[in-house]
């Protein structure tokens, strides 16, 4: 199993359309893509536009389907529009153990 890890920044403003789109990204990815197993978006206690992404794929090929999907086209404008650039961080990992 493959995790992915998105950190990222919303730009003040745009916190609502920012959640409107990562809602109906998460939800896509989770409901049509049959590598992911889980798609938790959490926003910061402290910083309430510092959102991270927890994601589990079943493997590189998984990813590369989500990555492929149309939904992900949509969610890559909607992070050009309301993401600060060059917040946006993330990390592929192997999962070694998985609490499911």
């Amino acid at each position: 199993m493959l995790a992915l890890v998105v950190s990222l920044r919303v730009k003040p403003g745009h916190r609502e359309a920012f959640l409107e789109a990562i809602t109906k990204n998460a939800h896509s990815t989770f409901n049509d893509e049959p590598g992911c197993h889980y798609f938790d978006v959490n926003v910061d206690t402290t910083d309430d536009h510092h959102f991270v992404f927890y994601e589990l794929y079943t493997d590189q090929a998984a990813v590369e389907a989500h990555r492929a999907a149309p939904h992900f086209a949509k969610w890559r404008k909607a992070v050009a529009e309301h993401v600060v650039p060059g917040s946006q961080h993330n990390t592929l990992a192997e999962t070694l153990r998985h609490h499911a």
